[in-house]
């Protein structure tokens, strides 16, 4: 039996990139497929309802059952309004998968506030509000399912001319971690890639131009198969990192740290100046 056989998958940024691989490496696998895509610009700007409709067709040629959508993720009536004619016609997802994004990349000292809300609107606004609606519903239903929403390196660990990209995917990050704490009794798990792979997105950095075919959006869909099936039964709450053949677990970690008892547990700036090794060893 496939692996997503009987499953109703919904994905957000799903007509191009990496929600396009993961859309059709689903439907491979059994899932129908629910696309949500506004088809704008790499920056946000001109949104074209076609794309997500050409990339259905394309879906359809393949022989998967393909339900397009074209709007603003982050728009929060559009949000509800498929949330409820979904319940309506009896169609339940079980998957969600968050992969809308847009990107402006500038310096920190040259970055626009209008810049730096606009993709957190898309990134973190727009992933919450389908997380909400997904999660309202299953708890309605009785049902449990699967989260995978889309971190990234630069949210865990920065990267120069990404302060707005860093603070979204770091708020995604925190955002997965709650989510999997409280959806847990409800038989909800929410896991996160922090995937690298050549898109829209990121083509034109240089790394890229020597990389050409070794870390394509193709690379990151085992890993949201793996995540959204019951192959990973239990596990919420976990990031994973893919990049090209290569997948390893991202997680914070906390040093051993040290404990002062004496005069209250009240350091000096001064002690820990110089108990800093020992505060920061892992």
């Amino acid at each position: 039996m496939p692996l997503l056989e009987g499953k109703l998958a919904l994905i957000t940024g799903g007509a191009r990139g990496i929600g396009l691989a993961v859309a059709q490496a689903m439907g491979k696998s059994g899932a129908r497929l629910i696309l949500v895509d506004s088809g704008c610009e790499r920056d946000g700007s001109n949104p074209d309802p076609s794309v997500v409709e050409q990339s259905a067709k394309g879906l359809r040629e393949l022989g998967l059952s393909v339900e397009a959508h074209a709007f603003d993720v982050a728009d929060e009536e559009r949000v509800q309004a498929l949330f409820r004619d979904l319940e309506t016609s009896g169609q339940v997802p079980d998957i969600l998968v968050n992969a809308a994004g847009i990107i402006r990349d500038r310096s920190l000292l040259n970055l626009s506030a209008t810049d730096f809300d606009a993709v957190l609107r898309t990134h973190v606004r727009g992933t919450f509000l389908f997380i909400q609606a997904f999660a309202s519903l299953l708890r309605t239903q009785k049902r449990g399912g699967s989260i995978l929403n889309m971190t990234s390196v630069a949210g865990l660990l920065g990267n120069v001319q990404q302060a707005n990209e860093s603070a979204a995917k770091a708020a995604i990050y925190g955002l997965t971690r709650t989510a999997s704490i409280e959806l847990q009794k409800y038989g909800i798990t929410v896991n996160a890639l922090a995937a690298i792979a050549r898109t829209r997105l990121t083509e034109d950095l240089p790394m890229f131009e020597k990389l050409s075919g070794t870390m394509e959006p193709e690379h990151v869909a085992p890993a949201a198969l793996y995540l959204t099936s019951h192959l990973s039964d239990g596990l919420s709450g976990t990031v994973l990192s893919v990049a090209g053949g290569r997948i390893a677990r991202i997680g914070l970690v906390e040093s051993t740290g040290r404990t002062k008892h004496e005069d209250g547990g009240l350091w000096t700036p001064e002690e820990i100046r110089d108990h800093f090794e020992g505060i920061s060893k892992i």
